[in-house]
C-alpha cells in the first residue's frame, strides 16, 4: 500500500469522523504494509490502539477498499517502547517529557465528539440560557471567573450537547489547546486499566496535562471510592494550574448520594446551572428549528398548520423524545407520501403520545419522597409527628397535589386516612417554605423530574 494511497484514505475518514477525532486517532496512525488481505497501521500507542481497534476500524476498512485495496482485516502494531537515551537520564523529569509534548495530544483517552452539537444548533430558551452563556463564556477560550462550571438537569435537557458545543468552539478558537471530553464511566475505565496495566504515573500526568478537562455523567463515580479519590487530586492539581474544568450530572452536587464531601464542596465552588425542563415555548422553537432542517432533507413536503403546536404542547418529557417524535413523522410522511397533518400525527406517534400522557399516582410520589429523604415508605403514611418524617409527608402532600388530579379529600386517604384541611395544611407549609429554604424548592425541582422522566 502506497503513502499516497493512504492519504487518499485518510482525507476522506477526515470527512466522515471529523476534524477533532482525525487529529486525535486517525493521524497518529502510520500505513506499514499490506499482506494477503491484512493491511497493517502502526499506532504509537497501546491505548490509542485499543481506541481505534473498537471505534474507528470498520470505518478503516470501508476507506480502504473503495480507494481499491483488497482489505480483509485491519491489524494495528505498536512497536517496543523506546529506552531514554543516557543523556537524557540526568535530566528532570519534566524536561525529558518537553520533547513528547507534540505526541500526547493523540493519547488523550477521549470521548468522540458529535458534529451536530454545536452553539448553532442549540435553541435558547429561559429554562436554558444561563447554562448556555455560562458555556458560550468558556468556549471563549478567555479568563472565566468561575471552575468549575457544572451542569446538571435530566435527561435530554442539552447538558451534553452544550459539552460537545463547547469542546467544538475550542478547537476552532484556541486549536493548540488540550481539550479532553470524556464521560465519567470512561475516566473510571482508564484509571482502572492503568491500575492494572501498571500505568498509573502516565494515566495522572495525562490527565493532569489538560487545558480544559470535561467530564459527563459525574454521578456515575459516587460510591467508587479509588475513581473518586483519584478525580479529587486530577480536580485540584488542574484548579491550582488554572485550568478549565466542566462537569455535568443529573442533579446538583450536593444531591448526588455517595458522592464524597470534599468533592462535593469542591464542585460547589465553582458556577453550578440547573438545565431546567423545557417550556412551551423553548419546545416550540426546537421544533421549528428542526423542522427548518427537514425542509431540505424532504423536499416538497408539507406540513398542516397547528401540528408543532400540538407537538409542543403533547410531549413535555424532554428534548430527545420531542426530536425523536419529529424524525419520525417527517420520515413516515415522506414514505407514504402525505402531508403532516394532525391526524397523521396521532397516527404515526401513537405510542409516543400515550407515553406522554402517563399519569403520575401518589403511590409513585410517595415511594419517590421516602426514597429520596431516606424514610421508610409506613413512616410517610403512619401517625409520626417528628420533622424528620413530617417535612418529608408535607412534601409528598404537595407534589400529590400538584402532579395528580386527585382531590384533597382522595389524598388524604392515600395517606392513612388524614382529614382534608390537614392535607391543605401541609401543601400550604411547603408553598410558604419554598421561597425562603433554597434546599427545598431543589429537592421538589429535582422530585418532580424524576416523577415526570
Amino acid at each position: 500500500m502506497t503513502e499516497e494511497t493512504w492519504g487518499q484514505v485518510c482525507n476522506e475518514l477526515l470527512k466522515t469522523v471529523g476534524k477533532n477525532n482525525y487529529t486525535t486517532w486517525i493521524a497518529p496512525l502510520k500505513p506499514l504494509e499490506l499482506s494477503e488481505g491484512i493491511v497493517a497501521v502502526e499506532a504509537p500507542t497501546k491505548f490509542l490502539r485499543d481506541w481505534v481497534s473498537r471505534n474507528f476500524a470498520d470505518q478503516i476498512l470501508r476507506e480502504l477498499r473503495v480507494a481499491g485495496i483488497v482489505a480483509e482485516r485491519l491489524e494495528i502494531r505498536v512497536p517496543d517502547a523506546r529506552p531514554i537515551p543516557a543523556a537524557e537520564v540526568a535530566k528532570p523529569a519534566a524536561a525529558r517529557r518537553a520533547p513528547a509534548r507534540a505526541t500526547e495530544a493523540a493519547d488523550l483517552p477521549g470521548a468522540p465528539l458529535d458534529a451536530r452539537f454545536t452553539f448553532d444548533s442549540f435553541v435558547v430558551g429561559k429554562p436554558n440560557e444561563l447554562a448556555h452563556a455560562a458555556a458560550r463564556r468558556v468556549a471563549e477560550g478567555g479568563p472565566v471567573t468561575f471552575n468549575p462550571l457544572f451542569l446538571y438537569g435530566g435527561v435530554g435537557l442539552g447538558k451534553t450537547h452544550l459539552m460537545h458545543a463547547i469542546a467544538h468552539e475550542l478547537s476552532i478558537r484556541r486549536p493548540e489547546a488540550r481539550v479532553l471530553y470524556l464521560s465519567a464511566e470512561q475516566f473510571m475505565y482508564r484509571f482502572v486499566q492503568a491500575l492494572r496495566e501498571r500505568q498509573i504515573m502516565d494515566f495522572k500526568e495525562m490527565f493532569r496535562s489538560v487545558d480544559v478537562l470535561m467530564v459527563d455523567d459525574v454521578q456515575f463515580i459516587a460510591g467508587k471510592d479509588s475513581t473518586q479519590e483519584e478525580f479529587f487530586h486530577t480536580f485540584n492539581a488542574l484548579v491550582d494550574q488554572g485550568k478549565q474544568i466542566v462537569i455535568s450530572a443529573d442533579r446538583a452536587p450536593g444531591e448526588i448520594k455517595d458522592l464524597e464531601e470534599r468533592i462535593k464542596s469542591r464542585l460547589q465552588c465553582g458556577l453550578v446551572v440547573d438545565l431546567h425542563p423545557t417550556d412551551y415555548e423553548l419546545r416550540l422553537g426546537i421544533l421549528q428549528t428542526k423542522t427548518e432542517a427537514y425542509r431540505a432533507q424532504y423536499p416538497g413536503l408539507q406540513i398542516a398548520e397547528g401540528v408543532l403546536e400540538f407537538l409542543a404542547h403533547r410531549i413535555t418529557t424532554n428534548v430527545r423524545v420531542l426530536e425523536g417524535a419529529l424524525t419520525r413523522l417527517f420520515a413516515f410522511a415522506s414514505l407514504v407520501g402525505r402531508e403532516i397533518t394532525l391526524d397523521l400525527a396521532q397516527e404515526c406517534l401513537t405510542d409516543i403520545l400515550r407515553v406522554s400522557d402517563r399519569k403520575v399516582t401518589i403511590e409513585e410520589i410517595q415511594r419517590k419522597v421516602a426514597e429520596h429523604y431516606n424514610v421508610r415508605l409506613s413512616d410517610m403514611i403512619g401517625p409520626k409527628r417528628v420533622r424528620t418524617i413530617a417535612r418529608p409527608r408535607q412534601v409528598a402532600m404537595y407534589l400529590a397535589k400538584q402532579l395528580t388530579t386527585r382531590s384533597l379529600p382522595e389524598i388524604g386517604r392515600r395517606f392513612g386516612g388524614r382529614d382534608h384541611t390537614t392535607i391543605m395544611h401541609g401543601i400550604r407549609k411547603i408553598e410558604e417554605l419554598q421561597g425562603a429554604d433554597r434546599q427545598l424548592a431543589e429537592d421538589i425541582v429535582l422530585l418532580k423530574r424524576l416523577l415526570e422522566s
